[in-house]
């Protein structure tokens, strides 16, 4: 259980300037350990689970095809992070890098009922399972797209 075929890779950041906004892309942001990522409104000093949120960007892929959709873009369904080429679920309870930050898995990260508005009818159960995880930030410092994303 402790071996991956490879490291992944970032593929797309986003952040949330505020609740219910939607989310901003960019090519890096600062993730600042116990808190989140700066600019996130979900960013708290309470140093909680859920300081971001990773999906699998072949979920993505994945939930358009339950759709019936060419594609399901990255900010629909707002999510910090988007990684392509490792198994976001075997990494929900463990120790990972992107880049040089160090995060820890802290759990699933489930559908909420805004993806019924944001993907259309069938859009929270098309999400169901593909969700992604939520993850705390134990070391920070920049995350930028392209990063390599590997289990620790």
């Amino acid at each position: 259980m402790a071996n991956f075929p490879r490291a992944g890779k970032l593929e797309w950041i986003g952040i949330r300037p505020e609740r219910r906004a939607a989310l901003v892309s960019v090519t890096q942001v600062e993730a600042i350990a116990g808190f989140g990522l700066a600019g996130d409104h979900y960013a708290s000093k309470s140093n909680g689970k859920r300081q971001v949120t990773l999906i699998q960007a072949e979920h993505l892929e994945a939930v358009a095809r339950i759709l019936g959709k060419s594609e399901v873009r990255p900010d629909a369904v707002r999510r910090n992070l988007v990684v392509s080429g490792i198994n976001l679920h075997a990494l929900r309870d463990r120790k990972f890098r992107v880049g040089t930050v160090t995060l820890e898995g802290s759990g699933p990260c489930e559908p909420c009922s805004r993806m019924e508005e944001a993907l259309g009818t069938g859009g929270y159960n098309a999400m169901r399972g593909h969700g992604g995880i939520i993850a705390r930030i134990l070391e920070g410092g920049l995350l930028k797209a392209g990063d390599r994303v590997e289990a620790i």
